[in-house]
């Protein structure tokens, strides 16, 4: 028996979960960008006590760590962090932009449709986070930060048809062919799909240490002198 707490903070919605054994089990939620720290804590509460579970009950603690709202997801991971030093957990890392496109990849498993997976999230005027994956899963292109024109020459060499998801906006369906791509806006995280990834995180072993754990920024941090 494997339960894992799913903590997501990166967007406007703070999601909180619980999984067993790759199945969701119980989630809470409530939407408040600018104060996820004044929610998160009651939620797990809640969430723990829908499903009558302890803190100490759970296998691991899963964090989706970004890229996303830089305040939110340093609440987000700062909590998992401090319950898994408490109580001597693992803790797993997953990028927004990869559980975007997998929750698509699930809707498509077993229909004979081979498609590329793309998720691309808006990081500011003229760049993105992207991210792309083939028919089985496997990753054509990690998860990156790219400006508009590079974006363009990432899909251009994509071959065969694509699901693209994430918050579209205007400057990428121009130059979208329509009869290769399918376009899906979706930027919250699928709680029913990443119980499933994580829980494949949780038996490959796929933690990471505590000490080093760090939001997926993904942006390079620049400084003036």
């Amino acid at each position: 028996m494997a339960y894992l707490l799913h903590i997501d903070t990166s967007a406007d919605i703070c999601q909180i979960a619980i999984s067993e054994n790759g199945q969701l089990l119980m989630n809470k939620s409530v939407v408040d960008d600018r104060n996820h720290a004044a929610h998160i804590n009651h939620l797990i509460h809640e969430t723990l006590l829908s499903a009558g579970l302890l803190l100490a009950d759970m296998n691991a603690i899963v964090v989706c760590a970004g890229p996303g709202s830089y305040t939110g997801l340093r609440i987000g991971l700062s909590i998992a962090k401090g319950i898994c030093y408490a109580l001597d957990k693992p803790l797993l890392l997953d990028n927004k932009l990869t559980l975007l496109a997998y929750h698509q990849f699930l809707i498509n498993a077993g229909m004979q449709r081979e498609y590329n997976y793309v998720t691309i999230l808006r990081a500011r005027e003229k760049e993105y986070y992207y991210a792309a994956y083939n028919k089985e899963f496997l990753v054509i292109t990690y998860p990156l930060h790219i400006s508009l024109a590079i974006l363009k020459e990432n899909i251009k060499h994509l071959t065969g048809k694509t699901i693209l998801t994430g918050d579209l906006d205007i400057d990428i369906e121009e130059f979208l062919n329509v009869d290769d791509f399918t376009t899906l806006s979706q930027n919250i995280v699928d709680l029913d799909s990443w119980a499933k990834y994580a829980n494949e995180d949780y038996k490959c072993n796929r933690t990471v240490n505590l000490s080093m754990a760090e939001p997926f920024y993904l942006k390079q941090v620049y400084t003036n002198k």
